[in-house]
């Protein structure tokens, strides 16, 4: 069994996905960047993620979809719109078969940076 590749920053990350995966992670970077320009990029368990305080965005990329943690907890019309991206743990899951929400994606980050600063 070999070990899983350890990565020492986003960039790293987002270039060892399919390039067309690879091309989705930059702009949901680019998205949350424009959204939250003080947030930090860090790799945290070894995916990116983004942190003021504490990490509170999380996204990474699986075969079939791109994945987006925790989940939103707060603000309800945010969560009715993210309804069709939900699985059963209230994570979102954009399937690579369909159009990607970035601007959506972009909301995700603010609510929940605007959740983790109240923690």
């Amino acid at each position: 069994m070999s070990k899983r590749e350890k990565y020492k920053d986003v960039e790293s990350y987002i270039s060892s996905v399919p390039p067309e995966q690879g091309k989705i992670l930059r702009e949901i970077r680019r998205v949350v960047k424009a959204s939250l320009p003080d947030a930090t990029e860090v790799i945290n368990y070894n995916i990116p993620a983004f942190k003021h305080k504490r990490v509170f965005f999380y996204y990474a990329a699986f075969r079939d979809h791109i994945g987006v943690y925790p989940p939103v907890t707060g603000n309800e019309s945010l969560q009715k719109a993210l309804i069709p991206y939900r699985n059963a743990r209230g994570n979102l899951r954009f399937p690579l078969s369909g159009l990607i929400p970035y601007k959506l994606i972009g909301r995700v980050a603010v609510a929940l940076a605007e959740e983790h600063a109240k923690k």
